[in-house]
């Protein structure tokens, strides 16, 4: 299916870029506030890191079903409902006034917000093929990227002359903002005749059929922890930019402005090679990038090197790198397995994401931001995992070759 003559590409992107925009926007815009949110409510550093996890939990549960559900009402209707539900959602957490109010807020506002990201993901592969898909792709995350790496800095500057409520204020207009652009300027990626029945068994038939795929849930593992080893840098933002920097709220900046260069860096880079490289040589370059980063903040620590700047960020920027370039690719790769379910996949690869990201956030950040040295190992071992999953889908053939050659061997003798 082609793009419709009506909406040009540079809008295509700039619509879809912003709708992926919102899963990572609506984590990190807060990170600045969390020291006046915990004297306002009263709870400590830890209890302020779960608001980003009971938003990651919600988000993963409901990201099996965007996709599985645009694969058979359309892509449309389940982006502006996401949208508007997401607004309403952050209006809610503005208005909290206890800690279990504002959890609860997060847990609806992560029940809605992946809506955008995963199904506008989806929207580009129904648009694209080969080359040009992977070029969009790359387009997309250099919009995409500046999310993650902004929002800090925004969050920083609204607290500046706002409260940390008016961080979720903004969170609702842009929600809304989505529900315009969406409505005005996205076209129906999924037409009538491709999908499938609305019904609660065949839906759930489906994704329990791409869970079960094992080059789905290889390629979706390494997406995840590929994206891991960065988010392990970004959730840990407070503990590097606070504590071991020793900078405050609006200096977030410093950390978040080279992941934004490097990141939007590595995307161009990976949509002019579209066509020109060998894909398999672009995702290994990343992965090296990434690992050689984190290896450098380790050497460097163990060597007995102070923090501080640039070596503090050397890690987190080459990993953002490293993601940059392999992103695109691997999703192009992902959703090209099940071509007949890019919902259900785009889904699932969302669900494993912020289930491993959840953890990230809640459980390993806390326990290793203390340590930059064990912030790289750690980070390096996602990284590792990842190349691992990566490395098993390629040769996933020709083991497959050989097991089929071994059984007729058998047979004939």
């Amino acid at each position: 299916m082609r793009r419709p003559a009506a909406t040009s590409r540079p809008v295509l992107v700039i619509v879809l870029a912003a709708l992926t925009m919102v899963g990572p926007f609506t984590i990190d815009t807060i990170f600045p506030a969390f020291e006046s949110m915990a004297a306002d409510l009263h709870v400590d550093k830890l209890a302020m890191q779960q608001t980003v996890s009971v938003y990651m939990v919600a988000f993963a549960v409901t990201s099996l079903f965007h996709g599985s559900v645009s694969d058979a009402v359309g892509r449309k209707p389940v982006i502006m409902t996401g949208c508007a539900l997401y607004a309403a959602a952050s209006v809610f957490c503005a208005v909290s006034t206890s800690m279990g109010m504002l959890l609860s807020a997060r847990a609806v506002q992560g029940l809605v917000a992946g809506a955008g990201m995963i199904v506008a993901r989806t929207a580009i592969r129904d648009l694209y093929d080969g080359p040009e898909a992977q070029r969009f792709m790359s387009h997309v995350t250099v919009v995409f990227a500046v999310a993650p790496a902004i929002a800090p800095v925004v969050g920083g500057w609204v607290l500046g002359w706002g409260s940390w409520q008016t961080i979720f204020w903004a969170l609702a207009a842009y929600g809304a903002l989505l529900v315009v652009l969406a409505g005005a300027l996205l076209p129906e990626t999924h037409p009538p005749q491709r999908r499938t029945p609305f019904h609660p068994r065949p839906l759930l038939g489906g994704l329990v059929r791409t869970a079960r795929h094992a080059g789905v849930q290889r390629l979706s593992g390494a997406i995840s922890f590929n994206f891991a080893a960065l988010f392990l840098y970004i959730s840990s933002a407070p503990a590097i930019i606070n504590d071991h920097l020793g900078l405050g709220a609006q200096d977030f900046g410093v950390l978040f402005i080279p992941l934004v260069v490097f990141m939007m860096a590595g995307s161009f880079i990976t949509g002019r090679l579209a066509g020109r490289a060998r894909q398999s040589l672009i995702v290994l370059v990343g992965f090296a990038v990434a690992l050689a980063g984190a290896g450098f903040g380790v050497a460097y620590h163990l060597a007995g090197g102070a923090a501080g700047l640039p070596w503090a960020i050397v890690p987190a920027a080459a990993a953002a790198f490293g993601v940059a370039l392999a992103l695109p690719i691997l999703t192009i790769e992902l959703l090209d397995l099940r071509p007949d379910a890019r919902g259900s996949v785009s889904s699932y690869q969302a669900f494993l994401t912020t289930i491993i990201n959840a953890v990230v956030a809640g459980v390993v950040s806390p326990l290793v931001s203390g340590s930059l040295l064990v912030l790289g190992v750690v980070a390096g071992l996602c990284t590792l995992l990842a190349v691992a999953l990566w490395a098993w889908e390629l040769r996933a053939p020709v083991l497959l070759t050989r097991r089929a050659a071994t059984g007729a061997e058998r047979a004939t003798s």
